[in-house]
């Protein structure tokens, strides 16, 4: 393969990863706050394979897609981690850390606060016990490889 095939065939995957992500959304899997954060990286990856397409396959499009890919690699990781109880999460999305303390009685009756928050420590959906997040890390670091394939091609 090319090195602009490869690039492309990575920003592919990672748009297929952010298209799969989007139809668990609408079939009523909600993202929690880590799941949306695996997802910038991903449209940083379809970006620099867009330009890829228009501009060709130059050095720097290759190592941003390479980046961008182990990022979100990097972050689902780090969630399959929080959803194994490996280490503890962001406060504001997972059931750890002593989120309620120097809360009154008043601010734990109070409907002005969100009451949708999906949690991070929670696994919505796995395929082979393998959860969504762990999924995506290992696609994306396989997307990584892609791209760092592509920038050794001249």
């Amino acid at each position: 393969m090319t090195r602009k095939n490869l690039m492309l065939l990575a920003a592919f995957g990672s748009f297929a990863l952010l298209a799969g992500a989007f139809v668990f959304q609408a079939l009523g899997y909600a993202p929690c706050k880590l799941c949306i954060w695996q997802r910038w990286p991903h449209g940083v990856a379809v970006g620099a394979g867009a330009l890829v397409a228009v501009v060709g396959p130059l050095s720097l499009l290759g190592v941003v897609g390479a980046l961008s890919a182990a990022t979100t690699g990097a972050i689902g990781v780090y969630h399959s981690g929080i959803e194994r109880g490996l280490w503890e999460g962001p406060t504001d999305c997972t059931g750890a850390g002593d989120g309620l303390s120097g809360m009154s009685g008043a601010d734990l009756l109070s409907t002005d606060i969100p009451v949708d928050i999906v949690m991070c420590d929670e696994v919505a959906w796995a395929f082979l016990g393998v959860s969504m997040a762990s999924w995506n890390a290992l696609a994306s670091f396989a997307l990584a490889l892609i791209w760092v394939a592509a920038l050794r091609r001249s």
